[in-house]
């Protein structure tokens, strides 16, 4: 019998920084469910109209001090966990993939506990002006490897700038 992450329940929720990671809300409080549609008092309004991302420079940061390049932070909760060693984050340029791992080893996962436990991984190694879709799996403690997360999607973080 395989054994390993066991969420209770868990949430996926992305960001955009551009500041260092402890200055962004708590996944908990990003995360919070909506109101089912029929504990609505009014109905729904009509969506607004996406809003287009800032303008500014596109492509590679790597010129940028990485405390101020804008990244995607995909964050994870889990309610307890059975006998897991770890998780590593995957990035594709299409929701089909292919997909790359961006972790270089494994976040450390919390073995077995019945404790709620939040993760997070920040990658600064995006281009600002890309959507990217990511995924994480979840590693045993006997190594068994199993996708954790559905595929999500990261806006752009900004559009490049209109010619002059």
């Amino acid at each position: 019998m395989r054994r390993f992450a066991v969420p209770f329940a868990f949430a996926v929720v992305l960001g955009a920084c551009s500041a260092p990671p402890s200055d962004q809300k708590p996944a908990a409080e990003a995360a919070k469910p909506a109101a089912p549609a029929a504990a609505l008092a009014t109905p729904p309004a009509a969506p607004a109209a996406a809003a287009l991302p800032p303008e500014g420079a596109c492509g590679d940061q790597s010129a940028v001090a990485k405390e101020e390049r804008l990244a995607n932070t995909p964050r994870w909760t889990t309610a307890s966990e059975v006998e897991n060693f770890g998780y590593d984050v995957f990035r594709g340029d299409a929701e089909e993939g292919p997909f790359t791992k961006l972790t270089a080893s494994p976040l450390a996962g919390a073995g077995t506990t019945d404790e709620t436990k939040k993760y997070e991984f920040r990658d600064d190694t995006i281009d600002p002006c890309k959507d990217y879709w990511y995924y994480v799996e979840s590693i045993s403690t006997t190594g068994v490897r199993e996708k954790f997360t559905p595929v999500f999607k990261a806006a752009a973080k900004r559009r490049a700038a209109a010619p002059k």
